[in-house]
């Protein structure tokens, strides 16, 4: 690895702050262009188009006749999967099943607002949801688990994993493990933002979806942005991204290993060791070179090339105040607290798709093992969203009860109201028009 970016928080202008805080989604105009082609391929060529990109994008040899896994893959799926592997995958499938399970909302509620009067809320799932797994860097049989166990448990009638094939077009075999579990039979061979139209508009053999979640590279997120106004996009998820938060009392191996964690997803993710202490820094620094070595030559590549880039590093600040403004400010996906004492700092942070404290709770256990999902607002959008939960799998409609005596107290409120805006119809249906109609 190259010398990694170490910055001093108090010599930066607000503009160097502003670059730190830029992501590789940030600006999408590269990608759009192709992408806008390939939606309107889709839309008009449908299947055949999708053929076309087997071969050309995911580089399927031959192309790919069939888009949907069959049940003697399913079948093979578990066979090459070896036993140990499968138990942690159920394990871990069933941590995410009773966490989101806990998420689950009231099916329907009321409550007495006045007497005779009653609102509240009823809730339904989603009917079609698409859940895409990325593939390019690796295989991520985890995003399958944190995207289907929700929408089962939420009650969706037909969740569908797009995930793209590998050249000889097979699907990774723990995905469609951790797919069987949740109990999703739909997983089709399609990746990118052909993946996207697909569930957009729909083809001869993919059904159109109402939503579509789940992370993916820059041409996914072009694709969704373009998209959005014929399909729900769901929560913004793009490259990975983490600060590691250290104070004096840190441990600076501790905050090198958690820093790479986020750093090795791949050339465009976002990683940031923050601290007040040049110590912790400093150890952190020496003890690179031992973590890197325990890495293949591409984790170490990715990893290189963001701890070295414009997207990460090590940033110093005099008062750890500075470095609390500046994660508030980034608005990270991920957050990993370390000090002696780190729920003190909880309630400083503001803006965090979710937040890790401690020593013993690296991101990895987070992504794999603890429950929550692993599927969280990138670029900077945990400002205002929340991580994938059974809630994007679900709506809710709202209900009112009004007999005569709540309606007595309630009607003259919506008449002042409907003549203060300008609304004859409305102030009619309150008045003693309605009182007039309802006699026989």
């Amino acid at each position: 690895m190259h010398n990694i970016n170490v910055y001093k928080y108090t010599t930066l202008k607000s503009v160097d702050i502003e670059n730190l805080c830029k992501r590789a989604e940030s600006d999408l105009s590269e990608y759009n262009k192709v992408v806008d082609g390939i939606i309107e391929n889709v839309r008009e060529n449908k299947d055949y188009a999708l053929k076309e990109y087997s071969l050309l994008l995911d580089k399927v040899e031959l192309g790919l006749e069939t888009f949907k896994v069959s049940d003697e893959e399913f079948s093979k799926a578990f066979n090459i999967i070896e036993t140990d592997f499968k138990e942690t995958l159920k394990f871990c499938s069933e941590n995410v099943k009773r966490f989101h399970e806990k998420q689950m909302p009231k099916k329907e509620w009321m409550v007495e607002m006045h007497p005779g009067v009653y609102a509240g809320e009823k809730t339904e799932p989603i009917e079609t949801v698409a859940l895409y797994v990325p593939r390019g860097k690796g295989s991520f049989p985890s995003v399958a688990m944190m995207t289907s166990i929700p929408a089962v448990v939420a009650g969706v009638k037909k969740p569908i994993i797009f995930t793209p094939p590998e050249i000889d077009g097979s699907i990774d075999s723990a995905t469609l493990v951790v797919a069987s579990f949740a109990g999703v039979e739909n997983v089709y061979k399609i990746g990118g933002a052909q993946a996207v139209a697909a569930a957009a508009y729909g083809t001869e053999s993919i059904p159109k979806c109402m939503k579509i979640v789940g992370p993916g590279s820059p041409w996914v997120a072009a694709a969704k942005n373009k998209l959005s106004n014929i399909i729900d996009t769901g929560t913004p998820a793009g490259p990975s991204e983490a600060i590691v938060l250290a104070d004096k009392t840190a441990n600076g191996k501790l905050a090198c290993l958690d820093l790479l964690i986020e750093a090795e997803h791949g050339p465009d993710s976002s990683a940031y060791l923050i601290t007040n202490s040049e110590d912790v820094a400093n150890e952190a620094i020496s003890f690179m070179p031992h973590c890197l070595e325990k890495m293949s030559e591409e984790r170490i590549r990715y990893a290189s090339k963001v701890l070295c880039g414009p997207r990460g590093g090590i940033i110093v600040v005099d008062y750890f105040d500075q470095a609390i403004d500046f994660i508030n400010l980034y608005a990270p996906e991920h957050l990993q607290i370390h000090s002696s004492e780190p729920d003190k700092y909880l309630s400083k942070i503001k803006n965090a798709g979710e937040i890790m404290l401690g020593e013993y709770a690296p991101m990895s256990i987070a992504n794999f093992a603890l429950g929550p999902n692993n599927v969280i607002p990138t670029n900077s959008w945990s400002r205002t969203k929340s991580p994938l939960g059974v809630h994007d799998f679900l709506k809710s409609t709202s209900i009112g009860k009004i007999n005569k005596v709540g309606y007595e107290k309630l009607a003259p409120h919506a008449k002042k109201f409907s003549k203060y805006e300008g609304f004859d119809a409305h102030a009619n249906a309150v008045s003693s028009l309605r009182i007039d109609a309802m006699k026989k």
